[in-house]
């Protein structure tokens, strides 16, 4: 499998991500207290709109929102630090694992924490379900703190991609503007054009939802994702190189009598 055909695939994943990430902060401002679960600046401006309106309801859930995408962070970070070579070290028939040497590619230990943003937002879903699509009072700023979780689990673990963000856009904004008005398009102009278009249709989907049919939310939110798991699991996830297969078959026809 060629370097570029990885990153292709790679870039496709987190284009896909980024559709789940519109539809969280849209149902995020709509429904659980006009606050953002990814968009940090946007909830440190409405906190400070809030301090200035004295709106004691939206200081609260603007305060939820920055502590519980913070609390994601704290916990995805280390986990998507951890290169799958580190993890693999342990297994004997898998010493030399592919990963070792594509990690930056897409780390295992990213799928990983994908995965469990998954079930954070599995949970969500849950709890929007529960609520009848209209969450009010406790049961909202539950929700409020699991989708910051999950938005702060995201934005730590691809930030180990590099240059990309599927949950901070404004630098990517401002360097695809400065390339295209210098002459010198910056590298992964297709990804970052995917990426905005990705969290407009996903904001799109969850605001035609969550107005309409607020009871099928969950398949615009956890689709993309559970796509993102499963497809990096299948492409980048761990499988013994030739040499351990060779190794292993050599074994078995040694011992055969």
């Amino acid at each position: 499998m060629s370097a570029d055909w990885r990153t292709t695939a790679r870039d496709g994943l987190v284009v896909l991500l980024t559709v789940t990430t519109g539809a969280v902060d849209a149902t995020s401002f709509l429904d659980l207290g006009h606050v953002f679960s990814s968009v940090i600046t946007g909830t440190l401006v409405l906190l400070g709109i809030a301090a200035g309106t004295h709106d004691a309801a939206l200081a609260v859930n603007c305060a939820v929102a920055l502590a519980s995408y913070i609390a994601g962070v704290v916990a995805g970070a280390p986990l998507a630090a951890r290169r799958a070579g580190r993890w693999l070290e342990g297994w004997p028939v898998r010493r030399a694992h592919r990963a070792t040497r594509h990690h930056e590619i897409w780390p295992s230990w990213l799928t990983v924490a994908l995965a469990l943003e998954f079930c954070i937002l599995a949970a969500f879903c849950a709890g929007w379900e529960l609520a009848g699509g209209h969450p009010a009072g406790v049961a909202q700023r539950l929700l409020l703190v699991a989708v910051g979780v999950a938005m702060g689990i995201q934005g730590a673990t691809v930030r180990q991609l590099g240059e990309v963000s599927t949950t901070y856009l404004t630098g990517t904004l401002t360097g695809v503007i400065s390339g295209l008005v210098t002459g010198r398009p910056p590298e992964g102009l297709r990804r970052s054009l995917g990426i905005f278009t990705a969290v407009v249709i996903g904001a799109i989907l969850a605001a035609v939802l969550t107005t309409y049919q607020p009871a099928l939310l969950p398949v615009v939110v956890l689709t993309p994702i559970a796509l993102v798991v499963w497809l990096a699991s299948a492409r980048f996830g761990p499988r013994p190189a030739p040499a351990d297969q060779a190794g292993r078959a050599d074994q078995a026809s040694g011992t055969q009598p």
